[in-house]
C-alpha cells in the first residue's frame, strides 16, 4: 500500500466531506504527514469532535460511491476562475512557478488544486478515522488568520487502525508536556517569553546528570571542552555569512559602545576564533572542541511545542578541524561515540540519512567525493541502514543524521555529522603542513544528542517518565510508617545522602497507602518503609517502582545494591530495572 497516496487521497476526501456538510468554507492545504494526514479550513463553524461522527459518515459515503481521482492541468487564467472566491487557495496559485503546471484533481463534485499524487478512486482508501482539531496559523505565521486543522489516520484493516490508535494514545500518555507538568521537572511562562524554558530542581537535576556523563564521555574520547560568548559582534556574523543567509532566524541586534551585536544562533564561528587565536600545524591535528552552547534561534509561534521547538537552547555542539588523511577515522569515531551515547539511553536501533552534493555547492570537487566516502563507509562499518539524499546536501558539504527509534516506535532525528567547506575558507582558517605551506583543514560540525531541551523532551517520552535509576531525579524515598519512626528514618536517609544516593524523607502526616501512591505516581525507582520491626533491627521494607515489594533489607545492603545497579563499569548502567533477590517477606504489602 502506498500510504503517501492513500493519505493524500483521504485528505482529500475529507475537505470533499466538509465542503458538502458546511457552507462558506475556505479551503488551505491537505497533505499526508508521518502519521497520516490533515486539511486546514477557515469557515464559520467551530469544529469539535462531536463533528468527526458526521464528516466520517460523509467521507464513507464518498469512499463507498469509489469516484475516480480524476487530475487536470488548467491554464493561470482557468485556474483563477476555478478558485474564485478561495483566497488562501489563490495565494497557493500565486506562488506556483511560472511554466511549472497548474494541476487540479477532482473526485465527484470537489475539484482541488494539487500537486497530487491521489489514488485511482476513492474506493481503494482503506479504513480511517478523525482524531483531532487544533488551530493553525495559515502559513505558519501569528500573524495571519488561525485556520482549523483536522487531523486523521488510515490503515489497511480495522485491527491495524486500532494499534495505530492504540499508539497514539501510548503517545499522548508519554507526552513530555504532560508529564513535566505532573513530575514538577520543567515550564514556560508568558510572562518570560514563549520558547524559553524553565528547568525545575528535578528537571534541572536529570540535566545535571547527562552533562556529567556527557563531559566524562567526551573527555575519555579526545575531546576538550570550550566556553563561548553568549553574543558577538555583527562583523562576526557578517563574515560568517549568518547575516546574509540566517538573518530572519537572528534576533535583533543590540548596541554596545555604538557596535551592533548579535545574539549568537550557532558556536562555530567562537570556535573558529579559538582556533585562530595561535598558529596550527599538522602535528596539533586532529582538535576535537565540545561545548554545551546556548544559541537564541527566532521560531515562529505556530511551530514551538513544547521542550522539542524553543527559542533558547543548550546545543550539544563540537567541532572536529582535521587534515585529510585523517578525516575518515574521525567520522567513523564521531558516529561509533553515538552509537556508544544512544545504547546508553536505551536506543538501539538506529537508522541514518546521507545527504550528498548539491547542483549549487562551494569546495573542490575532490574534497566533497573525500568527505561523502567517509561518511558512506562509516556507515557500512557501523552496519547502520541508510537512505542517500542525493543533491540533499547544503551547498557548504555533505552531511549524515542518525534517527533513532524510542520505546514506542516513533522516529527521532539525533545526530549529526556535517562537513563545512564554507567557513574554514570565509574565515581563512589554516595549518602548517609537513611542506611548511599554509592547508585548509577539513571542518567537521557534529552534534550527538542535539539539544538539553530537545534530548530531554525525547527521553520523557521515551522513558514514559520513569527514569532508569541512574537518571532519575530522585532514586530513593524514606517512608516512615508512624511518627515513631520518623527519627529512625531520618538517619537512613542521612546514610543515604552520605553514600550519594539521591534520596527524600518523606516525613508528612498521612497513611502509607497513601505515600506509596504518591511516590508510585512520581514514578520513584525505590522506596524505603520502615515500620517499628525495621527500626529495631536497623532494616528497612524495600518497595520497587517496577516489581512491587522486594524483601526486607539492611541499609548497607541496599546501598550495595543501587550502587551496583547504577554503575556498570563505571558507565551508567541501562540493561533495566533489577529488583532485589527474594528475602524475608516484608510486612508492607498492598495498600495502608
Amino acid at each position: 500500500m502506498d500510504l503517501e497516496k492513500v493519505r493524500h487521497s483521504a485528505a482529500h476526501v475529507l475537505a470533499a466531506a466538509v465542503t458538502r456538510l458546511f457552507e462558506d468554507v475556505q479551503l488551505d492545504i491537505g497533505p499526508a504527514t508521518a502519521d497520516g494526514f490533515y486539511y486546514d479550513f477557515d469557515l464559520p463553524h467551530r469544529f469539535t469532535p462531536e463533528d468527526f461522527p458526521r464528516l466520517e459518515a460523509e467521507m464513507a459515503r464518498l469512499v463507498a460511491a469509489n469516484l475516480p481521482f480524476e487530475r487536470r492541468e488548467l491554464t493561470r487564467a482557468e485556474a483563477a476562475r476555478a478558485l474564485q472566491g478561495q483566497r488562501y487557495k489563490l495565494e497557493r496559485l500565486a506562488d506556483i512557478p511560472a511554466g511549472e503546471p497548474v494541476s487540479f484533481y477532482r473526485c465527484g463534485d470537489f475539484l482541488d488544486l494539487c500537486r497530487g499524487p491521489h489514488l485511482a478512486r476513492t474506493g481503494e482508501i482503506p479504513v480511517f478515522k478523525l482524531i483531532s482539531v487544533a488551530g493553525a496559523y495559515y502559513r505558519g505565521l501569528e500573524t495571519n488568520p488561525m485556520l482549523q486543522r483536522i487531523y486523521g489516520i488510515v490503515a489497511e484493516s480495522a485491527a491495524a487502525l486500532q494499534a495505530q490508535l492504540d499508539r497514539l494514545e501510548e503517545a499522548h500518555k508519554r507526552d513530555h508536556r504532560k508529564l513535566g507538568r505532573e513530575l514538577d521537572l520543567f515550564s514556560q511562562h508568558d510572562e518570560v517569553g514563549a520558547g524559553l524554558i524553565h528547568w525545575h530542581p528535578k528537571g534541572a537535576r536529570i540535566r545535571a546528570l547527562i552533562e556529567d556523563f556527557w563531559r566524562r564521555e567526551h573527555w575519555r574520547r579526545g575531546y576538550e571542552l570550550l566556553y563561548t560568548p553568549h553574543l558577538g559582534r555583527a562583523q562576526l556574523w557578517a563574515t560568517s555569512g549568518h547575516l546574509d543567509f540566517y538573518r530572519a532566524s537572528m534576533y535583533a541586534p543590540m548596541k554596545i559602545d555604538e557596535c551592533e551585536y548579535f545574539l549568537k544562533p550557532m558556536n562555530c564561528p567562537f570556535h573558529i576564533q579559538v582556533y585562530k587565536s595561535q598558529l596550527r600545524s599538522y602535528r596539533d591535528l586532529p582538535l576535537r572542541w565540545a561545548e554545551l552552547g546556548t544559541v537564541y534561534r527566532y521560531e515562529k509561534a505556530g511551530v514551538l511545542h513544547g521542550l522539542l521547538r524553543v527559542r533558547g537552547f543548550t546545543q550539544d555542539d563540537a567541532h572536529i578541524f582535521c587534515t585529510s588523511a585523517q578525516i575518515e577515522e574521525e567520522v567513523q569515531r564521531a558516529i561509533s561515540f553515538a552509537l556508544a551515547l544512544f545504547k546508553v539511553f536505551g536506543f538501539v536501533e538506529v537508522s541514518a540519512y546521507l545527504s550528498t552534493r548539491p547542483a549549487k555547492a562551494i569546495g573542490e570537487e575532490e574534497r566533497w567525493t573525500q568527505a561523502t566516502a567517509s561518511l558512506a563507509q562509516a556507515l557500512e562499518r557501523a552496519r547502520i541502514p541508510h537512505q542517500v539524499d542525493d543533491g540533499g546536501g547544503a551547498f557548504y558539504g555533505p552531511k549524515v543524521d542518525l534517527k533513532i527509534k524510542d520505546a514506542i516506535g516513533r522516529e527521532w532525528q539525533l545526530s549529526t555529522i556535517q562537513f563545512d567547506f564554507n567557513m574554514p575558507e570565509r574565515f581563512d582558517v589554516t595549518y602548517v603542513g609537513e611542506d611548511g605551506r599554509a592547508h585548509r583543514p577539513y571542518m567537521v560540525h557534529r552534534a550527538l544528542l542535539g539539544s538539553l531541551e530537545r534530548f530531554f523532551g525525547i527521553i520523557i517520552e521515551h522513558y514514559g517518565g520513569a527514569f532508569p535509576l541512574w537518571l532519575a531525579p530522585e532514586q530513593v524515598r524514606v517512608l516512615p510508617l508512624t511518627d515513631k519512626q520518623v527519627e529512625t528514618a531520618r538517619q537512613v536517609t542521612e546514610t543515604l545522602l552520605a553514600a550519594d544516593l539521591r534520596v527524600t524523607l518523606d516525613a508528612g502526616a498521612g497513611k502509607l497507602g497513601a505515600k506509596i501512591r504518591n511516590a508510585q505516581l512520581e514514578k520513584i525507582p525505590y522506596m524505603l518503609v520502615i515500620g517499628p520491626k525495621e527500626a529495631e533491627a536497623n532494616t528497612v521494607a524495600v518497595r520497587s517502582r517496577a516489581a512491587g515489594d522486594q524483601g526486607t533489607s539492611s541499609v548497607a545492603d541496599f546501598v550495595d545494591r543501587v550502587k551496583a545497579e547504577v554503575v556498570l563499569g563505571n558507565v551508567p548502567h541501562d540493561a533495566g530495572h533489577q529488583p532485589f533477590p527474594p528475602k524475608a517477606e516484608s510486612a508492607y504489602v498492598g495498600n495502608h
